[in-house]
């Protein structure tokens, strides 16, 4: 009989840290938080300066996070510090309509008394959940920021990997995890190649305060031009995430205040009032970007810059969030086993477990995307009678929640509440 494969075993080299980070939004915080919790030393790159990142001004961005995102927040000690400023989701409504018509009489609805686990999500600011991040990494001794700096060059070799910054300092580590967005340097440079198409739609981006109570509800409405997401916020608020087609969408954005708001109200309705806005609007191009792999010699992706979905379900960040706790595991587990956590055979335990799921979800938002943006009336018909017959059948509807919530899956173990 063969002798099986034994695993490299970690050879001894000088390393600035096991584990090199580009990217300081808010996976690459997370992963270096979980990754420090299980004994490994960390390097943060972020171009932005510490001032930037560091600023507290509300404006009007704001993440919807399921359960099992909460769970790993507070597993790495981030949730304590932004409890307080989140917003349950106690229900979530789905209907489909035109704009100044109101819904189609069909909808479909998620109430949160099925879920026993608690709220299936929480809303919460970036300003809050950034800032949070920021402290928790200054207070953790195996985390080093560096604040400013790009990546310029990345040379994987047998023992680790050498990064130089565009100041020209180098750095060594093991693993180089690229956690910056969707043109990421990192996956060019590792000759990974993306997969994806534009969705001919723009998203606006706003939070407004409106007078009557939102009572926790989150509402997903279906347009022919694109969805329009109302996600409440503590107190009388909202965070909306609007998508257009792209012409609509820059004559939007290109209005002042009060022509914006003339232009949201019909699409709005006025089951809250009248509304007003808050904080900035921003507005980004909708498209669909999948990295043909996730790992590379010495290199891992993740969130974003591994896959760029649509927002429809609100889970661009909880996906990158699931892409941390796994990457964690995979690399703590593979350390306390005495493997070179950096070879190409560990790192692609992290991409077979998260490149399907992704992959599913991001064919399935596509998918929801492109029926519910049109106006066929057939089509129209068979979705609302879809929903309208979903609404009623309580054991499907459970599953639908459960999966919102995060709860389904092959879950990390930072997503069930447990330490690495």
């Amino acid at each position: 009989m063969d002798n099986p494969v034994q695993p490299a075993i970690l050879p001894d080299m000088r390393t600035d840290s096991d584990i090199l980070i580009v990217g300081g939004g808010l996976n690459g915080p997370a992963l270096a938080l979980a990754l420090a919790q299980g004994g490994l030393t960390v390097t943060v790159i972020d171009a932005l300066p510490e001032p930037t990142r560091k600023s507290d001004a509300f404006d009007g961005r704001s993440y919807a996070l399921a359960l099992a995102s909460m769970r790993l927040l507070k597993a790495v000690g981030v949730w304590q510090g932004v409890a307080a400023q989140a917003q349950p989701i106690l229900d979530i409504v789905t209907s489909d309509g035109r704009a100044g018509e109101g819904p189609a009489p069909f909808f479909l609805e998620f109430p949160n008394g099925e879920l026993e686990e608690g709220p299936m999500g929480y809303m919460l600011e970036d300003r809050f959940l950034r800032q949070a991040m920021l402290e928790a990494i200054a207070a953790e001794p195996r985390i080093t920021t560096l604040s400013g700096e790009t990546v310029t060059g990345q040379a994987p070799d047998a023992t680790g990997l050498t990064v130089t910054l565009a100041s020209g300092k180098t750095l060594r580590g093991r693993v180089l995890v690229g956690c910056d967005g969707r043109r990421s340097g990192v996956a060019e440079r590792a000759g990974i190649r993306r997969t994806g198409w534009d969705y001919g739609q723009t998203a606006l981006v706003c939070a407004i305060s409106h007078e009557k109570p939102h009572n926790g509800t989150a509402h997903q409405f279906f347009m022919p031009a694109g969805p329009l997401a109302i996600l409440p916020l503590p107190g009388h608020r909202s965070s909306i995430v609007w998508s257009e087609t792209h012409r609509n969408a820059a004559t939007i954005q290109a209005l002042d205040e009060a022509g914006y708001l003339s232009a949201l109200r019909p699409r709005f309705g006025d089951f809250l009032g009248d509304i007003a806005l808050e904080g900035k609007r921003f507005s980004y191009p909708l498209n669909l970007t999948l990295a043909n792999a996730y790992v590379a010699e010495r290199v891992a992706l993740v969130g974003d810059a591994a896959h760029g979905v649509h927002p429809i379900a609100g889970q661009g960040l909880n996906l990158g969030l699931r892409d941390v706790g796994a990457l964690a595991e995979v690399l703590v587990d593979s350390r306390r086993r005495g493997e070179d956590f950096g070879m190409l055979n560990v790192l692609s335990r992290y991409q077979e477990w998260r490149r399907f799921d992704t992959t599913v979800l991001a064919a399935g938002t596509d998918a929801i995307n492109k029926l519910f943006s049109s106006d066929n009336p057939l089509l129209r018909l068979g979705r609302d009678l879809g929903m309208g017959a979903l609404n009623v059948l309580p054991g499907l509807r459970r599953r639908f929640i459960r999966e919102a919530a995060g709860l389904t899956g092959d879950l990390p173990r930072l997503m069930k509440g447990r330490p690495l």
